[in-house]
């Protein structure tokens, strides 16, 4: 009796994973695995950029794209909060990083977006290949080689080919900072592919065209110290990288150091947009600056300093200033870009230890970036009707909504 009772309960086994078993059969081609396993949550998987295909750009240069995520870890040119490390707590010896430095991987780590509903697509399901190169490896102790390496990133990662059947001859890079030194090398790397300077719309709370000698240098100085990150557009004009009469600073409260700073400004070829003017104007009137500032044809660089957002909504930034955008003013205005020839982005200033405890800053900081790629990849789809790019195979993978 007790051999039969065990054959049945065997017999019983063998049937409960009959069905598991039958699956394992079943599920052989590449296709069902990918089915099953091939996407993630937002909240699983390694950490690149939406779960974009991460690959090493800077050392394959056969690796063809369309739009590409690079970090930026770097902020050795701040003038307030940098990116030194501290020892926090009494008991324990628990490394905290600080600074703008960490932006790369918190913003990669609040990424989750994938269709768009505003404009009714997702951009890595388009024509579009976009790829998440990982970082560029800058030195944090010499900012002079820093600038140098980050140049010749850029124009490594501006150099590679699009694919074939591109609508684009020149790929574009949506950069992760970082403090905002890391666009002055941006800029004269396409000035050296492009052979002519760009428009420039700059999200921020303050200028960043103060001329060196306007900080408290006073008796010390010296070539280096020439160069942070609130003198990077006043060097980018003075090297013929940006094209004067296409320049808007947008969302500007920021402190200043007196009138001398504007007025300088003003003969460097800016418009300056203040955050306040939301109010006074509304968002069309500033969208309408915008664009009639900037124009449609020109190749126009998108740089976008998070703390233009007030800190209710983006405490985690190196020099935060009151009576910024909300999220929501700021995603609206914008939508410019979909009017725009943009050629590339960046955002920083994401400094994750001051940041909220959910991760306010880097969520964010997130989905602008998200925003300005859906745009670029949108762009193309308005201009020339094209649903999909006949051979093209759209990116593979990205985050589910949750």
């Amino acid at each position: 009796m007790c051999v039969v009772i065990r054959n049945l309960q065997a017999v019983g086994a063998a049937l409960t994973a009959l069905p598991f078993l039958i699956s394992l059969v079943r599920c052989t081609s590449e296709v069902d695995l990918e089915r099953r396993w091939g996407n993630d949550w937002a909240f699983s998987g390694v950490s690149t950029f939406n779960h974009l295909p991460y690959t090493r750009c800077l050392v394959n240069r056969t690796q063809e794209f369309d739009i590409a995520i690079i970090g930026v870890p770097f902020d050795s040119l701040t003038t307030y909060r940098s990116g030194e490390s501290l020892f926090f707590g009494y008991w324990t010896a628990e490394l905290i990083p600080k600074g703008a430095r960490e932006g790369p991987k918190a913003i990669r780590y609040a990424s989750g977006r994938s269709f768009n509903p505003r404009l009714n697509f997702n951009p890595y399901e388009s024509w579009a290949r976009v790829v998440d190169c990982g970082d560029i490896p800058v030195i944090p102790n010499d900012p002079v080689l820093a600038l140098q390496q980050m140049e010749e990133g850029f124009v490594e990662l501006l150099s590679h080919e699009t694919p074939k059947d591109s609508p684009w001859k020149l790929p574009h890079l949506v950069l992760l900072g970082g403090d905002h030194s890391i666009v002055l090398p941006m800029l004269r790397a396409l000035k050296y592919i492009l052979g002519e300077p760009v428009a420039l719309l700059h999200f921020d709370a303050h200028i960043d065209t103060l001329a060196p000698d306007s900080y408290p240098r006073h008796f010390w100085k010296s070539e280096p110290s020439k160069i942070n990150h609130g003198t990077v557009f006043w060097h980018a004009i003075q090297e013929g990288l940006l094209l004067p009469g296409h320049l808007v600073h947008a969302g500007v409260h920021g402190r200043i150091s007196g009138l001398h700073d504007f007025t300088s400004d003003d003969s460097q070829g800016f418009k300056r947009i203040s955050a306040e003017e939301i109010d006074d104007l509304g968002v069309g009137a500033i969208i309408e600056n915008i664009y009639s500032t900037i124009g449609p044809n020109v190749p126009v660089y998108v740089s976008i300093d998070i703390d233009v957002l007030d800190p209710a909504f983006a405490p985690g930034t190196g020099a935060p200033e009151t009576g910024g955008w909300s999220s929501r003013e700021l995603m609206k205005v914008m939508t410019v870009l979909s009017k725009l020839n943009v050629i590339g982005a960046d955002i920083v200033e994401v400094a994750p230890s001051y940041d909220s405890q959910g991760g306010d800053t880097a969520f964010a900081a997130a989905n602008l970036a998200y925003e300005v790629i859906s745009m670029m990849v949108s762009n193309v789809l308005e201009d020339t009707s094209v649903k999909e790019v006949v051979g093209r195979q759209p990116t593979e993978t990205c985050k589910l909504e949750l």
